[in-house]
């Protein structure tokens, strides 16, 4: 039996099946690659495979080490995509490593039980760690152990260079549409799409790009314009104190199907989108389940995730020094700034981005001593609180420009908590996750109920807009969309746009015209409030509003024009003024405090 196993044979067969089965077992905690892959894309995963077996063995010297820290690595990094899908309804992409500290901050917060498949998968692993005790092979000699790294390594390297090629991608006909990265990993293997989305982890200049020519075109739009003001642009009339919440993961689910429930789960939000002083309406977003960042990154800079990567995060990627935004276009105006988040700064970098944007004061956890906490989190009700505080506490001689960004309803629906009932059943579903979102959802709705009550009482004029970040993730969609008789993977494109989609409110205790049913997508939110403020739509925002009457909405997962028909590929690449809209956004985010 030793010579067997110490033979050529046996090492040979088992560094091609080990890896061959490692492929198999990490795709199917999600997919299943005999029905979703085509034969190029099983060949090209394997070859990545036998690769980085390749590597481990030559580094180790030993075939039996190497395949099992090979086995042990996919099953790991598997285990997690399949958790990560689970959460927010996206796989891991490689700027995910930006986000690991965010992640962690919240991670006791989810349950990670497992579905009978992945415990079916990781049996198959188990197996497999220890079939690989058969195959005993040896390399001693260095050089031959070098060489072989080095072709190992150039195998891999080559293939990624290979697979960051559009006419390679075309020509195998991988599945090349980055905006959907579920269906890209899917479609083309975890191996081979994360090495496709590695092109894309830092921003490309876009085709013609020129910073003078973006500064020009800003300043013809009046960016730079000077006033008696000392170079601010204000309104003729004091302008109004600005509060903007943008709720945790506040949504609407009766828009993706029929939700009886024992009662409105937010009676007084939709009373408000009647009300007058009132503009209404859905927000299109570009994420869905988390990664709150973009949406914030969308309406405080008026730039759009369609440009950027899908899974990205600007935040953490790309913000490393000044960044124009609504706050330093207000702050120009005589606003004093202030950022409010009921959580640790460090989450999303705001510590950093926050400063970078012109904010003059961040408030965080810390500032929170007396909340009252719901589960886990800060209650909206006392973040709310914090917000009235903090604006009796004004500087008298400036409005008040106040960003919050709540936690209250942060993912992580199935687990009980003392502090914590459930209000909300709906009739015909036994679902802890849907019960308990709907029940946080009630929670803010009465304390905006609350919150706007103080500020119709104020003398001074005040907008307050508040708006969802996304929609929370498939735990709470799915038994929705099961009592609607269908399921997340048999959504039509136009309902899985539905998933991306959350209300919004803007309401004054001024007149103001009201509007119902409005349309648009994050980046044009904040001239909404400018333009109800009465403050002037210059440089960055004047071009905006001209964009916005051909495209209304403009997200990470869809471009509507002004009749409401969705854009195809070749059209959105044909179009001179997304092109347009792409050079500015990137000399704003990386050039305007160069150039």
């Amino acid at each position: 039996m030793k010579k067997i196993i110490q033979g050529r044979s046996l090492p040979f067969f088992g560094f091609f099946l080990c890896p061959f089965f490692t492929f198999l077992l990490t795709e199917s905690y999600c997919y299943n690659p005999f029905t979703d892959m085509k034969p190029v894309v099983w060949a090209l995963n394997l070859v990545f495979y036998w690769g980085v077996a390749a590597l481990l063995f030559v580094l180790t010297g030993r075939l039996r080490a190497a395949l099992r820290m090979q086995t042990a690595m996919f099953m790991l990094t598997g285990l997690a995509n399949y958790y990560v899908i689970s959460f927010r309804s996206s796989p891991i992409l490689p700027w995910d490593i930006y986000s690991a500290g965010t992640a962690a901050s919240v991670a006791d917060n989810f349950s990670y039980a497992l579905s009978a498949r992945a415990w079916l998968v990781l049996l198959g692993f188990a197996a497999l760690l220890l079939a690989e005790q058969l195959f005993c092979c040896r390399v001693e000699r260095k050089r031959l152990r070098m060489a072989g790294g080095l072709a190992a390594a150039l195998l891999l390297s080559g293939m990624t260079l290979l697979l960051h090629q559009e006419e390679v991608i075309s020509g195998l006909r991988l599945y090349d549409k980055m905006f959907t990265p579920g269906v890209v990993q899917k479609r083309n293997g975890s191996a081979v799409a994360f090495l496709m989305e590695l092109k894309y982890v830092h921003a490309e200049k876009p085709d013609g790009y020129d910073a003078q020519a973006c500064r020009k075109l800003l300043e013809a739009y009046g960016e730079g314009d000077e006033t008696e003001a000392g170079g601010s642009v204000l309104p003729s009339e004091k302008p109004p104190h600005i509060i903007v919440i943008m709720n945790e993961s506040f949504a609407d689910m009766s828009w993706i199907g029929e939700l009886p429930c024992n009662k409105d789960y937010m009676p007084y939000f939709h009373s408000l989108q009647r009300a007058e002083n009132t503009v209404s309406g859905k927000l299109h977003v570009s994420v869905l389940g988390g990664n709150t960042a973009n949406t914030e990154f969308e309406f405080l800079t008026g730039n759009t995730m369609a440009f950027l990567p899908q899974g990205s995060i600007p935040y953490q990627q790309h913000i490393r020094g000044a960044l124009p935004s609504l706050a330093s276009e207000l702050k120009e105006r005589g606003y004093f700034c202030v950022a409010m988040h009921p959580y640790h700064a460090k989450g999303w970098s705001r510590q950093q981005v926050y400063p970078f944007m012109g904010f003059d004061e961040m408030h965080f956890l810390p500032d929170y001593a007396n909340a009252d906490y719901v589960r886990k989190y800060v209650s909206d009700a006392s973040d709310f609180a914090q917000i009235i505080e903090t604006y009796e506490n004004r500087r008298p001689d400036q409005p008040l420009f106040l960003f919050n960004v709540t936690m209250q309803n942060h993912g992580g629906y199935d687990q009980e908590f003392a502090n914590f009932t459930p209000q909300i059943k709906v009739e015909g579903i036994a679902s802890t996750s849907l019960s308990q979102y709907l029940s946080l959802i009630f929670l803010t709705d009465q304390a905006l109920k609350e919150l706007i009550a103080y500020f119709s009482a104020q003398e001074e004029e005040i907008l307050v807009l508040f708006f969802g970040d996304h929609q929370p993730n498939d735990t709470v969609a799915a038994p929705v969309l099961k009592n609607n008789k269908t399921t997340v993977r048999e959504l039509t494109p136009e309902q899985e746009m539905k998933r991306y989609e959350v209300p919004f409110v803007l309401w004054a205790n001024f007149d103001i015209k009201e509007e119902r049913d409005r349309e648009m997508s994050a980046n044009f939110l904040a001239l909404e409030v400018l333009r109800q403020a009465g403050i002037p739509l210059q440089g960055y925002y004047g071009y905006l509003e001209t964009l916005q009457q051909r495209y209304p909405v403009i997200s990470g997962k869809q471009i509507l024009d002004e009749s409401g028909r969705r854009l195809t590929d070749e059209e959105r690449k044909e179009s001179q003024e997304l092109l347009t809209y792409q050079r500015l956004q990137y000399y704003r985010l990386f050039d305007a405090g160069r150039s």
